[in-house]
């Protein structure tokens, strides 16, 4: 038997010490230290959020677990392989940490476009189910500041026409249209998510041109 070596299967790694003890544990998740590498990657050099799969803090959960139980075992194995494992493990807590940061901080320059404008579906759907929540949250926390905004222009004798907003999704391509004001709105493409006055969103809804994305 080879000695000291370290043998990876199909979803299972084999690690031999100088007794010829085997350990092994398995792995049923499709992630690995060298794709959290690539994603970290792709998030850095792209604007956008990048797709992730929806299992995907689970995995790397998983993934970070695998590691820490392969290092209690340091009596079982060489030195070596131990410090390898241990790095990986510290370089993957890294890699997670600083992705989730980076992530973090593009969700909030989509709200702050979303408050004012809209975003595009895609962006909405490569959100996490946990940043899709985060991002309803901050939305409301925005509205509710605008609203206290009013309230405090109202209080020092001066009143703004109140911008109640509401985010929805476009079913369809819409042209260019004018609101009640005589504001210039759109064109807006089919899967196109706006941020749009309560009162153009209702005819939108009403007309099955669009529907909610965010409920009040």
């Amino acid at each position: 038997m080879t000695i000291g070596v370290t043998v990876i299967l199909t979803n299972r790694v084999m690690i031999y010490n100088h007794n010829g003890f085997k350990f092994e544990f398995h792995s049923e998740f499709m992630v690995s230290y060298n794709d959290l590498y690539e994603l970290l990657r792709k998030e850095r050099y792209s604007e956008q959020l990048q797709p992730l799969s929806k299992k995907f803090v689970s995995d790397v959960s998983k993934y970070i677990g695998e590691k820490k139980e392969a290092t209690k075992n340091e009596e079982d194995f060489f030195s070596d392989e131990i410090v390898k494992i241990k790095k990986q493990l510290e370089n993957a807590n890294s890699i997670f940490k600083e992705l989730m940061l980076l992530r973090k901080k593009k969700l909030l320059g989509l709200v702050f476009v979303a408050s004012e404008t809209g975003i595009n579906k895609r962006d909405f759907d490569n959100m996490l189910d946990f940043e899709k929540e985060l991002f309803d949250n901050i939305m409301a926390s925005m509205e509710y500041a605008e609203k206290s905004l009013n309230s405090e222009f109202l209080n020092g004798g001066f009143a703004p026409e109140e911008q109640t907003m509401k985010l929805v999704l476009f079913l369809d391509d819409i042209d260019e249209f004018l609101d009640s004001h005589g504001k210039s709105l759109g064109p807006f493409n089919k899967d196109d998510i706006v941020n749009l006055p309560k009162s153009v969103a209702k005819i939108l809804i009403d007309g099955k041109k669009a529907e909610v994305v965010l409920e009040d």
